[in-house]
């Protein structure tokens, strides 16, 4: 019996030695993730920190580890990123190495663990629009935003509120009327984070991960891209762009600089939208309705009808839908609007004028009033013959005439629907000019 009981001691000891190198040869295999949080916060951040935290996932890290020095930016890419820590199955812990302003708050209190290097700050989360403070919904969901993040890990609520609202006072800790902003010190001492540790070392000492492999994520191309078109400092210029390239290569022969310039720009700003997450595949559909409506209603249709209103419905549908938000939408729209006209008119006004353009454009009129010769000799005899359009003429197009010869001809400056009669009135160089035979 007793040697039985031995036997038994015997077979515990070494399960539990066994148990025990298993799990020292698992802690050897963990991995965190570092995920760096730096500069202001857009939907660039928001893509990058998403694809990040599915990167983490799909390679089994114990931990994500955000690493955050922010100055702040969009709350709504904030948002963004507190739903994707949230909702992820990886934990998450922040590590605040310089600052956590404004949208950069809601990012680090997302985390169940929160440590802050010496020196650091958080808090000054007050929503604003431009230079001013904003509306009192705005304020008021921000900070409800801010105090459930904070309740959700067991922090004071008051205090993240604090951070966003001037007018939540708190005795001892912040008056009404100012925005709270903590130090590292005052922010353990309120219970706001764990820790006070001075590099990331200590930090996964004090997570119980020494030891574990470290894998740094990094922005790709395609995120840095969309941080930057989606900059509503950016966004309008790039859609002024697009728009005033698309339109300048309607009134130019053959595809040039002007439109891929246009196509390049539009690209841009509907891909970057497109990576941020504020549009969908839809915007881009819309998009491209539109510039095929318009396409139809300038080469195709005469005046400007169904079409026509149809395309400019779509494209101005298709920047509301990859907006940010309805008011940047008319800011975009606005500066697209006052951006092409200015544009447009100092084209035809200076450029066309100057000597840049006359190198690569030619301005003299080869007319016989100017002393030139046809360089087409055979043009002339198309002088006073009829025939009719087989395209509308805008003012260029082609004629036929009765023998069923074809012929490219310009108007005189006015609007020719296709199947009406013309006549041949003048020959320029090498440029046949018609004239509609108005019926009687």
């Amino acid at each position: 019996m007793a040697k039985k009981i031995a036997w038994m001691l015997l077979l515990i000891m070494l399960l539990t030695v066994n148990f025990n190198n298993a799990g020292r040869a698992e802690n050897g295999n963990e991995l965190v993730y570092v995920v760096p949080i730096q500069g202001i916060i857009d939907g660039g951040t928001a893509a990058f920190v998403k694809r990040a935290y599915s990167e983490a996932e799909a390679k089994g890290a114990n931990l994500v580890l955000l690493e955050i020095d922010t100055p702040g930016g969009r709350l709504d890419s904030a948002i963004t990123i507190w739903q994707t820590i949230i909702n992820s199955p990886v934990p998450s812990a922040a590590y605040v190495r310089g600052g956590a302003i404004s949208a950069g708050v809601l990012v680090t209190l997302s985390a169940p663990d929160v440590i802050m290097a010496p020196g650091s700050t958080i808090g000054a989360a007050e929503p604003r629009m431009g230079e001013e403070r904003a509306d009192e919904k705005t304020v008021s969901f921000w900070t409800k935003q801010l105090e459930e993040a904070a309740e959700m890990h067991g922090r004071d609520k008051r205090v993240a509120g604090a951070m966003s609202d001037a007018d939540i006072e708190i005795p001892g800790v912040v008056e009404k009327g100012k925005l709270l902003t903590l130090t590292s010190k005052e922010a353990v001492e309120l219970g706001m984070v764990d820790a006070i540790l001075g590099s990331r070392g200590e930090v996964l000492k004090h997570l119980d991960l020494t030891g574990a492999r470290i894998e740094e994520a990094k922005p790709g191309l395609a995120e840095n891209i969309a941080s930057l078109v989606t900059n509503p400092y950016v966004s309008p210029i790039l859609l002024t762009i697009g728009f005033y390239g698309l339109l300048m290569e309607v009134y130019s022969p053959g595809w040039g600089v002007p439109g891929t310039m246009g196509i390049i720009a539009l690209a841009l700003f509907f891909g970057g939208h497109l990576i941020a997450g504020f549009a969908g595949i839809e915007a881009i559909i819309l998009f491209i309705a539109g510039v095929v409506l318009l396409a139809i209603e300038v080469f195709l249709t005469p005046g400007f009808g169904v079409a026509g209103i149809g395309g400019i419905a779509a494209l101005i549908a298709s920047i509301f839908v990859a907006s940010i938000s309805a008011q940047q939408a008319m800011i975009s729209l606005t500066v697209v609007l006052v951006g092409t006209i200015i544009l447009s008119v100092f084209t035809l006004k200076f450029v066309t004028a100057g000597k840049f353009w006359r190198a690569f454009v030619l301005g003299d009129k080869l007319n016989a009033e100017g002393g030139y010769s046809s360089a087409n000799a055979g043009l002339v005899d198309y002088l006073g013959q009829e025939g009719v359009t087989i395209t509308p003429l805008r003012p260029a197009g082609t004629m036929e005439f009765a023998d069923g010869e074809r012929l490219d001809v310009v108007t005189e400056g006015g609007f020719v629907p296709a199947r009406a009669r013309v006549k041949v009135v003048k020959v320029e160089g090498t440029r046949v000019l018609v004239r509609e035979i108005k019926e009687e």
